[in-house]
């Protein structure tokens, strides 16, 4: 049984995103402990991941976390926020990543883009559930 073309490029996808998922872990991580923020709780940090799992465009995610910032301190303010550093590695780092699989795969790079940005949010979610409750 052979498989597809549509197959083996999906195959040839989720293989790319697998490899870059300890990028993706180190680029949260970073964001979350070294970018400044105020008491962000876990919840909110997963209102943004279901956003995130919602929609089909990074626009909207960006939106959200900018929404977020205006309503109040938690994301952080300035240069230096977390909100800040989680949309640079959207448009920055992620964006670039989705782009390099895209092209090894000959395909769109906007639904890698966001099933990275998914990934992404989530490995932060974990993250700052271990900074507030396990790092103590």
């Amino acid at each position: 049984m052979s498989l597809s073309i549509e197959s083996k490029t999906e195959l040839q996808i989720q293989k790319g995103i697998r490899q870059v998922e300890d990028e993706l872990v180190i680029w949260i991580q970073e964001a979350l402990d070294h970018a400044t923020y105020g008491d962000l709780e876990e919840s909110q940090f997963r209102n943004l991941v279901r956003v995130s799992d919602t929609t089909e465009s990074a626009e909207v995610i960006k939106n959200f976390i900018r929404y977020q910032v205006g309503r109040d301190r938690k994301w952080g303010r300035g240069q230096e926020s977390l909100a800040k550093k989680i949309i640079e590695d959207i448009d920055g780092n992620i964006k670039k990543t989705a782009q390099i699989i895209a092209e090894c795969c000959q395909t769109d790079f906007k639904p890698i883009w966001l099933e990275l940005i998914r990934r992404y949010l989530g490995y932060g979610a974990r993250h700052l559930k271990y900074k507030r409750d396990g790092a103590a």
